[in-house]
């Protein structure tokens, strides 16, 4: 039997070693960079404007092929190119995540209420989509503390939206900052976007305003965790009390 013994000294081995872990964390980065890109990027919910259909402390996943690619696809928006490339239409309901179209930067994560084309107004707190009342009807009373700890008692209400999305949506009142409005004509490739929690969502309806197609990054899809801020990150004990487990891998519709 003929033993063979390795000629490379041991410093050569440990360069040799720290090369090939290199290699395999730059692969590791160029990986995770292509799924967030092209396929689903994470994100967290940090206020209550889409209250009940997203709850503060939800961590979600969403599609970034949903609607084709801009530059706000990639990291820091820095896409080479402007529009969208192999663009698929939104739909009319679609929980989406956008760049806040006065800085190009924040994102922001509301529902789809208008698409181009469309006239929206609210008056007394219903919602008019080219001309029509949409559908409303009372569920019951929804309770919830905001992040200053006031307790909130707003009516849940089932919305149906023009081509039969149904979803929730909460109203503390119908004479509220938002519920009397002009009525807004959505330009072309852009769109009107509500949040959930009607009188406490600054949206489409305020400073947001339309949102140009090239600001989607994509459609929420579904919850992969849930907490409700009880428990800090160093308090591994109260975890299981903290997470809300009925919410996690929940879609989002």
């Amino acid at each position: 039997m003929v033993k063979i013994v390795s000629s490379a000294a041991p410093g050569a081995k440990r360069r040799e070693g720290w090369r090939e872990t290199l290699i395999t964390l730059v692969y590791a980065i160029l990986i995770a960079v292509g799924i967030r890109t092209f396929l689903f990027e994470p994100f967290n919910i940090p206020s209550g404007s889409m209250i009940p259909t997203l709850l503060v402390g939800d961590y979600l996943f969403v599609s970034k092929y949903s609607y084709g690619y801009s530059k706000h696809s990639f990291p820091f928006s820095l896409g080479p190119f402007s529009g969208r490339i192999f663009r698929t239409e939104p739909k009319r309901g679609d929980v989406i995540v956008f760049k806040l179209p006065t800085d190009n930067k924040t994102d922001y994560i509301k529902r789809l209420i208008g698409m181009p084309g469309d006239t929206i107004r609210m008056q007394d707190g219903r919602l008019f989509i080219n001309g029509e009342l949409i559908e409303r009807e009372r569920i019951d009373e929804f309770v919830y503390k905001d992040d200053m700890g006031l307790t909130h008692r707003p009516v849940r209400y089932t919305e149906t939206l023009p081509g039969g999305k149904t979803h929730v949506i909460l109203e503390e009142g119908d004479n509220r900052r938002f519920d009397n409005t002009q009525e807004f004509k959505v330009p072309a490739e852009h769109y009107f976007m509500m949040g959930d929690n009607r009188d406490n969502s600054l949206d489409s309806r305020a400073d947001v305003g339309y949102v140009p197609e090239e600001n989607f990054v994509g459609r929420a899809e579904f919850l992969f965790f849930s907490t409700d801020g009880s428990a800090s990150i160093l308090q591994v004990w109260r975890w299981p009390l903290a997470i809300r487990w009925g919410r996690l891998f929940t879609g989002i519709h």
